[in-house]
């Protein structure tokens, strides 16, 4: 049985595709979708990066002779561990933006579960049922020290 916060699936129609009133009216995120295509995009642009370092490396190495071949393996290395700091600081970036929509959701999910359950009558609450008579007050410390 789906949890009771959990958010509303959206309409369908007979094709199986979400109405374009749904797209309109702020009522279906389109943040996953868009967040997948921004990541692999800012991927796809790191790798580019990535082997642009590289075709550097290696066109230092060809072209230098001496100690500016020698220069091409910290470029390289460099290289490497700066492509590989941006993945994962994109990876991190990218991660929190969905973080983010998904405490969004989260949150309309319980605002429309408090709508539902203010919409609906509360139940009568019985008084509460007493059957044996009304406890005799204790006596106060003092008043029983008293003769």
């Amino acid at each position: 049985m789906p949890s009771p916060l959990e958010p509303t699936p959206p309409t369908r129609d007979l094709a199986g595709k979400v109405p374009f009133r749904d797209l309109l009216t702020f009522e279906r995120a389109l943040t996953r979708p868009v967040t997948l295509l921004i990541y692999w995009s800012g991927l796809g642009l790191i790798a580019l990066i990535g082997f642009g370092l590289i075709g550097v490396a290696v066109g230092v190495a060809l072209r230098g002779d001496g100690w500016e071949a020698l220069l091409a393996v910290p470029a390289f290395v460099f290289g490497a561990l700066l492509v590989t700091a941006l993945a994962l600081l994109w990876r991190g970036a990218s991660e929190f933006y969905v973080a983010v929509f998904r405490i969004a959701d989260e949150l309309t999910a319980v605002r429309q579960r408090l709508d539902q359950l203010a919409e609906a009558p509360a139940p009568p609450v019985a008084p509460p049922v007493t059957t044996s008579a009304p406890a005799e007050p204790r006596p106060l410390r003092n008043q029983a020290l008293k003769p």
